[in-house]
This record gives structure tokens, C-alpha cells and sequence, in this order.
């Protein structure tokens, strides 16, 4: 991350001592992140509900019941391995006395005094990837402008691009499609709820005919076509225009629908934009969110990152203007 990165990420913090939460929120303020708290009793339906989250803090002793956090924080590791957890403990005492197999699936412990240590611990399990401000502003540009061509009359809102860890799918309609440049390869995912697609198609708020809704496929075309006006605005505007090398190394996607998880055979965090749409002309229409993820999990090269000359004769050649 360099500072005119503006991208943030969202961590649970599992804490009950007022003087440590005001420590951590401090801190999260400081470094990128986005405190959420959750009772302890809601925790595990968050966990199976959230689609984007960074990480978790937790304390040591939740509850006052001494090392009730370390035992939580080995439950929450089995459920979502693929979210690094942070231990607070009470001292450097306690800190000192957690065994190989207690600080196993925690990222890293720490204690109030030194949470600044925390810092590199982020920058590693969360912020893996460097993101080029100009890219993450021109994806919410190109991203703006192909909803509210799709959408009649709503605003379109993109929340602060942030980083996520998890792997879980938000929604019923799912598209995928293929990113791949010079200087990256992954893919491109748009996620939704049908049903509030299916009220703006009936309140005509796009360009299917409201009779047309009840047909999923519709609804499923909708997505698809904002799917295909974004990719082409990033080939345009971030591809380089020579064959990208063929015969290049591919992993398996693995789906679990069961589980609503998706997994493209990386490690490395997706960068996640939050698309809000609403009718300002009628407050009883739902607003409709999309989630838009990058997985650059092939290849990521972002010192090769380049905004291609959107001169006349490029435009042209991209199809994106024609000659009479």
C-alpha cells in the first residue's frame, strides 16, 4: 500500500474492554481499516453471511472467561481459514505464555501497548497486493458508466474500493469473465440478489421489458452485458493492443454452491468494489447492490501497469468510434 492508495478493508474486532477498543479504533483508523464490531452470539451468522471482509481481531479473554478468545479464534480458523486472525492478549506475560499449538491459527498476538506492531502483520496478510491508484479510480469510472447506461433514472453510488480476504459468493446471479493484459491475468466477477434486479426491471427501470422480468434469463442477460461493457472498457483503456503470450499456465475454480464459496486457487486478497444503485423518486424501491471483485490470481505485475493513449486512432481501432 503507498499512502495516495486510498483502498481500505473491513475487520471484525471481537473486543470487550472499552480501553483496547479505543486503542484499536485508533490504530484501524490509521492503517486502512474498517472496524466493525458484532456480538459474540451473532458471530457465526455474520461469518456465514459477510462477503467482505479482511480480517478479524479478537481478544484474548472475551466475556471476562480467560483464553475464551484463543478458543473462538480456533473455531472461527476452521470456518474461514482464508481470514487472518489477530490476538490481543491481556499482556506481554500472556503473550509470552501461548503455546505453537494456541498462536497456530493466528496471524499475529499482540497487546494494546504494542499494537503499532501490528502494522507490518497488515501489510502482509491483507494489503498483499499493490493496487495503482489511477487504476482502482479508472475501474470506478468505467464501472459508473456502464450501470448507468444498463439503469434509467436510478443514482449509482461506488463505495470506497476495498480489499477482501474471503472467498464466499453474495447473491444468486454470478458472472465471470477473463482479465488479461501484459502486465495481469484473473478474472472479473460481478455478484447480485435477483430479486431486487427483478423489481427495477418491473418498475422499468431498465431495458428489458417489465413482462420479461419473471424470464431469470433476462435477469441473468442484464448482468451479462454490464459484464461485457466493463471488460471492454478495460481492454481499451489498460490492454496493450499485441497478442497476450498463449499457452499460459491456467488453475482450477472451484465452486461450492452449498456453501456459497468460491475459490480461484490463490491466496492473494481480490480488490472489491461495492456498486449501490437506488430510485431517488421512489424510496420504496429496494436499492440494488452489486459486488464487483478483481482476482488477479495468474499473474500481477502492477510496475507494467500502463493507461493506453485514448487517442482518435486507438478509439478507432478498438471499435469504440467508427468513421460515416
Amino acid at each position: 500500500m503507498t499512502k495516495e492508495n486510498t483502498l481500505i478493508s473491513k475487520v471484525l474486532v471481537l473486543e470487550n474492554s472499552p480501553e483496547a477498543r479505543k486503542q484499536i479504533s485508533g490504530f484501524c483508523k490509521d492503517n486502512n481499516l474498517k472496524a466493525l464490531k458484532v456480538r459474540e452470539e451473532n458471530l457465526l451468522a455474520v461469518l456465514r453471511s459477510n462477503v467482505d471482509l479482511g480480517g478479524i481481531m479478537i481478544a484474548e479473554d472475551l466475556a471476562g472467561k480467560a483464553r475464551d478468545g484463543i478458543l473462538l479464534g480456533h473455531q472461527i480458523h476452521k470456518i474461514r481459514p482464508e481470514l487472518p486472525l489477530f490476538l490481543r492478549c491481556e499482556s506481554n506475560q500472556s503473550l509470552a505464555a501461548l503455546s505453537t499449538a494456541e498462536r497456530e491459527p493466528f496471524a499475529s498476538a499482540y497487546t494494546v501497548e504494542n499494537i503499532d506492531a501490528l502494522k507490518d502483520v497488515i501489510e502482509t496478510s491483507i494489503f498483499t497486493l499493490v493496487y495503482p491508484a489511477k487504476l482502482v479510480t479508472g475501474i470506478a469510472e468505467m464501472t459508473q458508466a456502464s450501470l448507468e447506461s444498463q439503469f434509467k433514472g436510478l443514482n449509482v453510488h461506488i463505495e470506497t474500493p476495498y480489499i477482501v480476504r474471503d472467498r464466499l459468493i453474495f447473491g444468486e446471479i454470478f458472472t465471470l469473465i477473463p482479465i488479461e493484459s501484459d502486465w495481469c491475468r484473473g478474472y472479473m466477477t460481478l455478484q447480485a440478489e435477483e430479486g431486487p434486479l427483478l423489481t427495477l426491471v418491473k418498475t422499468n427501470k431498465t431495458h428489458i421489458s417489465a413482462d420479461e422480468g419473471d424470464d431469470f434469463r433476462n435477469l441473468n442477460g442484464i448482468l451479462g452485458e454490464i459484464t461485457n461493457l466493463i471488460w471492454g472498457a478495460f481492454k481499451n483503456r489498460y490492454s496493450s493492443f499485441k497478442p497476450v503470450e498463449a499457452h499460459l499456465a491456467q488453475v482450477p475454480i472451484v465452486i461450492n454452491h452449498m456453501h456459497r464459496y468460491i475459490s480461484f486457487g490463490s491466496v492473494n486478497p481480490q480488490l472489491c468494489f461495492k456498486c449501490v444503485m437506488n430510485d431517488p423518486d421512489n424510496a420504496a424501491i429496494p436499492p440494488f447492490v452489486i459486488y464487483q471483485r478483481f482476482a488477479f490470481n495468474l499473474n500481477w505485475s502492477p510496475e507494467d501497469f500502463h493507461e493506453n493513449d485514448q487517442s482518435l486512432d486507438t478509439l478507432v481501432a478498438a471499435g469504440e468510434l467508427e468513421f460515416f
